[in-house]
């Protein structure tokens, strides 16, 4: 209280302090959907190319980068850039276990099935990748096919 009135901090605690503090949360919500999105990306991705063939490629370099992440410890920009925005709105960044650790683990699955939500998210990759190759070798066989002359 300062001179019988409270201050904004009393007011609204947390709350953001400069319109750019906004900017700066929204920024940060932005990246964790995008991380969200990344992240759902590598899972089912692979399923995604069945339609569109040509973007196995781009599910390849998804899964590797998330794979190094997680097996030697890469650090994800998408990470420093919401601990970045974070920050610049005034907030607490990301604990040091990152993304997954803060919001995936312990409220999609338990802790404890850590293991077991990898195996799983890896059979998907696999299954999505052989399920690909078939449905590429079918579509060779079913053109080389139509072009036999009668």
């Amino acid at each position: 209280m300062v001179g019988g009135c409270h201050t904004y901090d009393e007011i609204s605690p947390g709350a953001a302090r400069y319109p750019g503090d906004v900017l700066y949360r929204l920024l940060a919500d932005a990246v964790a959907a995008t991380h969200f999105a990344f992240v759902g990306y590598v899972v089912v991705g692979g399923f995604v190319s069945w339609r569109l063939p040509r973007t196995i490629w781009l599910h390849v370099l998804a899964v590797c980068w998330g794979s190094a992440s997680i097996v030697v410890g890469l650090d994800c920009p998408l990470t420093h850039l919401e601990n970045w925005a974070h920050d610049r709105a005034g907030e607490a960044p990301l604990p040091s276990s990152g993304f997954i650790d803060h919001y995936i683990t312990g409220v999609l699955y338990p802790e404890h099935a850590l293991g077991l939500a990898r195996a799983l998210a890896a059979a998907l990759v696999v299954i999505s990748w052989i399920g690909w190759a078939r449905l590429r070798r079918r579509d060779r066989v079913c053109g080389a096919q139509l072009d036999v002359p009668s």
